[in-house]
């Protein structure tokens, strides 16, 4: 997680709530990363059925929860 997710001021849409937890997204597919990535452009699919990523920007998501409601908030940040 950057160094702005540590400090990031968080307004919940849902529940107005003021205080929220940092986490992160899990990917447990075949061959992951082991997290979850946010890629630019809509989703095109290639020959195979796969999604295709190739010369595409990718950032980490940096993931909150509300600790009044359980809201999820999420932010493309840094690149990977």
């Amino acid at each position: 997680m950057s160094n702005n997710a540590k400090s990031r001021s968080i307004n919940c849409v849902h529940c107005g709530g003021t205080s929220a937890e940092p986490g992160f997204m899990e990917d447990r597919g075949e061959g992951s990363s082991g997290y979850v990535r946010w890629i630019a452009g809509p989703l095109e699919r290639g020959i195979f059925g796969g999604a295709k990523r190739v010369g595409r920007q990718r950032r980490v998501i940096e993931a909150w929860r509300c600790t009044g409601c359980g809201n999820l908030h999420l932010f493309a940040a840094e690149p990977v």
